[in-house]
């Protein structure tokens, strides 16, 4: 794990709490050409709210703390 990728673990680190408190978690999938790739797990997955978690929350606070972020994308199992 390289040096933006401990630092994007702290900051995911620091949202967890906020997501298990509603029942939902992420999960970190990998960090390529500026994206950060997550999955929503939980009860995020059917949160109707989740693309403002993602976008307004989760992708505001990467791209404020580790400047290499420029985009945060939800995976999302195709199963």
């Amino acid at each position: 794990m390289d040096n933006v990728e401990r630092k994007i673990m702290q900051v995911l680190d620091k949202i967890r709490p906020y997501l298990n408190s509603e029942g939902g978690d992420l999960e970190f999938v990998k960090f390529e050409d500026g994206v950060v790739y997550i999955k929503m797990l939980g009860a995020c997955l059917g949160c109707s709210a989740i693309d403002v978690t993602l976008k307004d929350g989760i992708e505001s606070l990467l791209t404020a703390y580790v400047p290499e972020v420029i985009e945060v994308v939800n995976v999302i199992d195709e199963e």
